[in-house]
């Protein structure tokens, strides 16, 4: 039996893992009628970071309104609906609670199916909102807490081929910006910087070399604030445009590096970049550019800047085909804070 048996193809999508209270309403899998999102950046910057009980506080106070506003703005109502999709996870145990709360309420009120998503399955189908995809398709997700490449077979398969072995590559942006006395969260204003720069330091590219998938962004990490404190113990000034540009030099060349590799051994027809740091200029021009050369059959997707960050509109993107598969749950549904795809067998 077919999930969608109402008249129009209607998902309220609800994402609430980190910082942003979003809901959007999705129809007939890439069409946006509305999707609100509550940022909650100016309340964390003063802590340099996320604090995990102010995002709680903040996902309670928006949510009903985010409610409100993604029915509103989609012109439906909630008898339209064909179900309700919530990311159970990853994320922050406390701010998944709140939207998995509201999803049942919701779920209950209207007599409507709750369908569980993985929040970086909704970062991948956040292309398919720019266009179909093809497959088999290979993802490279960068977000502030991953940093992995996912290949998919068909629709609602993920299996990771390489992940960090550490820090996320947005993790590494963050601590770099907080040692150049950036406003948190800083990926914006080194890309901006690097931009103007020059790759005069050139800091080591781990694992770039090694024969496996993975990342690791610890060990350039260090180098960076090695160098700094060094030469401000010496009373010497750094360029901090030409910092900037190293850094980033150093991330971009290792992602591309990995992701063209594993797009050659796993032949695949598209790959999509997903997640915050799939926001990067840098990162989307230099594997624009490295595809187009050495991949001219394959399709790259990176969907635009405002479906790049944590929003509602991708999480029910992604629950379409987990409704056709009828993978729904009942009100005992739980947040399942480290919650991730399985890794593939070599």
């Amino acid at each position: 039996m077919s999930f969608f048996t109402k008249e129009r193809r209607l998902i309220l999508a609800i994402e609430t893992s980190c910082d942003e209270t979003s809901v959007a309403v999705i129809e007939d899998e890439d069409k946006v009628l509305s999707n609100i999102v509550a940022s909650q950046i100016k309340s964390h910057q003063r802590f340099g970071g996320i604090v995990p009980e102010v995002a709680s506080r903040h996902h309670v106070e928006q949510i009903t309104i985010c409610f409100e506003e993604a029915l509103k703005e989609a012109n439906v109502t909630p008898e339209e609906l064909s179900g309700v999709a919530v990311t159970y996870g990853p994320g922050l145990v406390g701010a998944l609670l709140i939207g998995i709360s509201a999803a049942k309420a919701f779920a209950w009120a209207h007599q409507l199916p709750i369908i569980p998503v993985n929040h970086m399955a909704g970062h991948i189908y956040a292309a398919r909102i720019v266009q179909p995809l093809q497959f088999p398709l290979l993802a490279l997700l960068v977000s502030g807490g991953h940093t992995e490449l996912v290949y998919m077979s068909e629709d609602g398969s993920y299996e990771i081929i390489g992940e960090t072995r550490d820090d996320a590559a947005g993790e590494a942006y963050d601590k770099v910006g907080r040692v150049l006395g950036l406003k948190y969260p800083s990926g914006k204003e080194i890309d901006q910087m690097a931009h103007v720069g020059q790759d005069t330091f050139h800091f080591p590219r781990a694992m770039i070399h090694e024969d496996n998938f993975d990342f690791s962004f610890s060990g350039l990490k260090s180098s960076f604030i090695n160098t700094v404190h060094n030469a401000e113990q010496k009373g010497i000034e750094l360029n901090r445009e030409d910092l900037a540009c190293s850094f980033q030099a150093s991330v971009v060349e290792v992602l591309v590096t990995k992701t063209l590799r594993a797009a050659k051994d796993y032949p695949v027809k598209t790959i999509v970049v997903a997640g915050g740091v799939a926001a990067n200029q840098g990162l989307r021009e230099q594997l624009g550019s490295k595809v187009k050369e050495e991949l001219p059959d394959v399709q790259l997707v990176i969907p635009p800047l405002r479906l790049c960050g944590d929003n509602a509109a991708m999480i029910g993107a992604a629950a379409f085909i987990e409704a056709e598969k009828n993978h729904t749950a009942d009100l005992s549904l739980n947040a399942v804070p480290s919650l991730a795809f399985d890794r593939m067998k070599n």
